[in-house]
């Protein structure tokens, strides 16, 4: 008799639940996608370049710098006096210390900048989304899944309104 009422109630429970699912409106949205296309991303990523553009082209003379006191020392180094040579491969090695030491900050100051930038588009990007699902009245927006079929995939119409949101 228990398992009789306990399934009954548990039948009851679940034609109850069934309308209330069927009701649900999800969503879901690539952000990889949003950000790769969206249009706050490519001037973001302008932005930076130009920013550090003179840093960057600095390093690679540096490197050429190197490259070229390499070769110099490989090749002359067996008709160079022991004081000179010791002298350039000092000179070398405190080149290259400073080329590391600017190529590291270079690297951390682009991932600081490019980390601060991100964090606006991101917090575009879900205004968006937000504002998205509150016009089509949407229950969940799911922004990761193994699978989800395209007729739940509004990444495009986010995308579009990020657009319309630069003009």
């Amino acid at each position: 008799m228990k398992k009789l009422l306990i399934s009954i109630a548990a039948l009851t429970l679940a034609v109850a639940a069934a309308p209330a699912l069927a009701e649900t409106k999800i969503g879901f949205v690539n952000g990889q996608k949003v950000i790769n296309e969206s249009p706050q991303a490519a001037k973001a990523k302008k932005k930076l370049e130009k920013e550090f553009e003179k840093r960057d082209q600095d390093l690679q003379k540096l490197a050429k710098q190197l490259q070229g006191m390499q070769e110099g020392l490989e090749k002359n180094a067996v008709t160079m006096s022991e004081t000179d040579r010791r002298n350039k491969e000092r000179e070398f090695n405190d080149l290259n210390r400073d080329f590391q030491r600017k190529q590291r900050e270079f690297r951390e100051d682009l991932n600081l900048r490019q980390n601060e930038e991100m964090a606006g588009i991101y917090e575009r990007v879900n205004k968006i989304i937000k504002q998205v699902a509150e016009a089509e009245k949407y229950d969940l927006i799911i922004q990761e899944g193994v699978y989800v079929s395209p007729k739940l995939d509004i990444t495009d119409k986010v995308i579009k309104a990020l657009g319309d949101g630069t003009k």
